[in-house]
């Protein structure tokens, strides 16, 4: 958390002015600065994900923390669009005396992203205790990769997630991606598109804390379904209605709305499907099997920029090109490209999820019970006497509980 924010000012800064001096020498450490930057962002990003089964190995609880870091996580990544135009606008007036972007104005952006980015991960650092229990006790030790790559191989549950995920993140950055061109070229109204960002801000700050609730009563499985589904239909609509700017707002709801359900249900399931690995393998790879959502998000992030060029060549939507001088064929190709290759993506994605991802709540209960019981009988060996005394406590209370009372008629018994 750190490294990022020191970084995150420092390029910013255009490498402390670098950027007005030598535009070659600044590319090249530029480069150098995003890469270092990213993975230090993903060694914060798979740590904070990390405390989701740190914190409880139950699968309902692991939905409350999910949803809570989505609902903040919302308010950061679209809040922040929202904000920089005037943080921006402000600092470069104050050193500028004009109300227009500069280098001072970016650089106290990157300042105040940077000092928010080291608040919330050492927040996060120093706030949160993890569960030392049995069951993570016989973690994997991570130091050889070899050994972390084969644990992902071997657990058919996690590839078959990341695959359905891969598949929508890719889908997903496909169409965010060229939205402005739908509203620049399509429908002549670029002011419009800033709509967008509030849909989708609104959606995630909705929809984020409403998935435990809704999740108390609907396997997580169904709302992925349902997810899937409305995707499916404002694909469908934006498609069809892409001129007509009324149903493209509503068209987009349907494809925002559903994004929360999607992408916590897949966290969810990478995050069970460790307990899941360790039954099957008997080996616990807690940090490999949570830094692959983070991979498929970059893998979807880096084909973005290729895929909008990809397009904004295809359909003539490139340099000094209008709305007025779009042909039916660019407007065509556009459509297919935005919007039905994707729309094949989700549904492949969703036809994955159906047929090959069997994780469920009751399925994840089962597991931890099962992988409890294994520990207690010296199936699977404890690394440590820690390990082993909170196993002896769990089957002393349970034994202390079993001697004192039967579980009444009709009520459920108490673990």
């Amino acid at each position: 958390g750190a490294i990022s924010s020191v970084l995150i000012v420092l390029v910013y800064t255009g490498l402390f002015g670098l950027v007005n001096v030598n535009a070659t020498w600044f590319i090249v450490l530029f480069v150098i600065t995003f890469i270092v930057l990213d993975v230090f962002y993903s060694l914060r990003d798979i740590s904070y994900w990390g405390m989701i089964p740190a914190l409880s190995s139950d699968s309902h609880e692991r939905s409350t923390y999910t949803a809570l870091g989505s609902f903040t996580g919302s308010i950061g990544y679209n809040g922040i669009t929202v904000v920089v135009i005037p943080i921006v606008t402000y600092f470069s007036w104050v050193f500028t005396g004009e109300h227009a972007e500069s280098q001072s104005g970016w650089t106290c952006f990157g300042i105040i992203v940077g000092l928010l980015g080291l608040l919330t991960a050492w927040t996060v650092a120093f706030g949160t205790k993890e569960n030392e229990s049995a069951l993570r006790s016989k973690a994997q030790e991570n130091g050889n990769p070899i050994e972390a790559f084969k644990a992902i191989f071997q657990n058919d549950q996690l590839l078959w997630v990341a695959l359905s995920y891969l598949l929508y993140a890719i889908a997903n950055v496909a169409t965010t991606g060229v939205l402005i061109f739908l509203f620049k070229f399509i429908l002549d109204n670029q002011a419009a598109y800033s709509l967008t960002g509030v849909i989708a801000l609104v959606a995630g700050l909705v929809m984020a804390p409403l998935y435990p609730i809704l999740n108390k009563r609907i396997p997580r499985r169904y709302l992925y379904i349902g997810g899937m589904i409305s995707m499916i239909a404002g694909y469908v609509m934006l498609g069809i209605f892409s001129d007509h700017i009324i149903m493209v707002f509503v068209a987009l709801v349907l494809f925002y709305v559903p994004g929360t359900l999607i992408q916590m249900t897949a966290i969810l399931s990478l995050t069970d499907s460790i307990e899941y690995g360790q039954l099957k393998n008997g080996k616990r790879n807690e940090a490999v099997t949570l830094s692959v959502r983070p991979m498929l998000d970059k893998i979807g992030g880096a084909m973005s920029n290729g895929i909008v060029g990809i397009i904004a060549v295809a359909a003539g939507m490139t340099g000094n090109a209008t709305a007025a001088d779009m042909t039916a064929s660019n407007i065509h190709i556009f459509k297919i490209c935005a919007f039905y290759i994707p729309l094949v993506l989700i549904i492949l994605s969703l036809i994955v999820f159906l047929f090959k991802v069997k994780i469920t709540e009751k399925m994840h209960d089962e597991i931890v019970k099962e992988l409890e019981v294994k520990l207690a009988n010296g199936e699977i060996e404890a690394d440590d006497a820690q390990a082993v005394e909170a196993v002896e406590a769990v089957a002393v209370a349970e034994a202390a509980g079993t001697a004192e009372t039967a579980t009444p008629a009709g009520q459920p018994e108490s673990r």
